[in-house]
């Protein structure tokens, strides 16, 4: 029988907290993990773009603009929820209490994920709509079109260095 090799989620030079083979939390990222991240995203972005840009220029009708208009908070809510996985194990001694970036997108995905998509508070978080990115308020419908998900990630990527960068 061959022997059984250790796996460990925590990438070399990187500091985790690890229990039963389970990752538990990540004090810091890589630069390259974090590049990674945004890079994917913004290709993400740039596609709905290119798409928007393309059917805008080349089609009219009111079924097209309506479809759009309907796709584009899906899309963009549901980037919110591939952002917040990149990095969902980032741990509260780091991000803080507070009503940073960071945790504005912890709220923002677990509502989409856990509350039908109406933004609900988190107890450990200080959440203050007026210090937010988006100025959604407690029990507001989330539904983030291409401006707001460009701020929020531009935010969240500036917080993730500042707090996260190894």
């Amino acid at each position: 029988m061959p022997p059984v090799r250790e796996f460990s989620a925590c990438r070399s030079g990187t500091h985790c907290i690890e229990g039963d083979g389970e990752v538990l939390g990540r004090k810091n990222y890589t630069k390259e993990e974090i590049d990674h991240a945004e890079a994917s995203i913004a290709e993400q972005v740039a596609a709905y773009t290119t798409l928007t840009g393309a059917i805008s220029g080349e089609v009219t009708g009111k079924k097209v603009f309506a479809a759009l208009e309907d796709f584009e908070p899906l899309f963009f809510d549901n980037m919110v929820l591939v952002l917040d996985r990149y990095f969902v194990h980032r741990i509260r001694a780091v991000t803080g209490k507070d009503g940073n970036p960071l945790n504005e997108l912890e709220m923002i995905a677990d509502s989409l994920m856990n509350n039908d998509g109406v933004l609900r508070g988190i107890s450990v978080l200080k959440y203050v709509t007026g210090q937010s990115v988006l100025k959604l308020e407690i029990g507001d419908r989330i539904r983030l079109g291409a401006d707001d998900f460009e701020r929020l990630s531009a935010a969240f990527f500036a917080e993730l260095r500042s707090r996260f960068l190894a």
